[in-house]
């Protein structure tokens, strides 16, 4: 049996969760993503950073998830950021206009590692 193509690593630090995602994000992926996300608003969990810089892909379905998750954690005030999104959710979010509904956070200019070591801050 081959590995899933999505991994997925949740961490806390008090009311801080990360959880980091790796590999594909697709029909078939989004379920495991998603119960990780939702893990977090059970937990409640005042911050939640996702941490995309090691996703390779992202279809609609994961653009769907996170606009999904965007509203929920909006409402339950366990604001979710997304840190270094993949090209391909990038581009989604211009196809679709969907772009100011993600709260992404992208490296600034002094490191391209800026937006890790928000994500790190937030549960180190």
């Amino acid at each position: 049996m081959s590995p899933p193509p999505l991994d997925v690593l949740r961490r806390e630090r008090g009311p801080h969760a990360l959880v980091a995602l790796s590999g594909e994000i697709d029909l078939t992926t989004v379920p495991l993503a998603r119960s990780a996300l939702l893990q977090c608003l059970d937990d409640r969990t005042r911050t939640v950073d996702v941490d995309l810089s090691a996703v390779t892909f992202c279809d609609v379905s994961g653009l769907n998830l996170f606009l999904e998750m965007a509203r929920l954690t909006e409402r339950s005030g366990a604001p979710m950021c997304l840190h270094q999104p993949p090209r391909s959710l990038v581009r989604l979010t211009e196809i679709t206009g969907s772009g100011d509904l993600l709260p992404f956070v992208r490296p600034g200019p002094r490191s391209s590692h800026a937006g890790q070591a928000a994500v790190e801050g937030a549960v180190s």
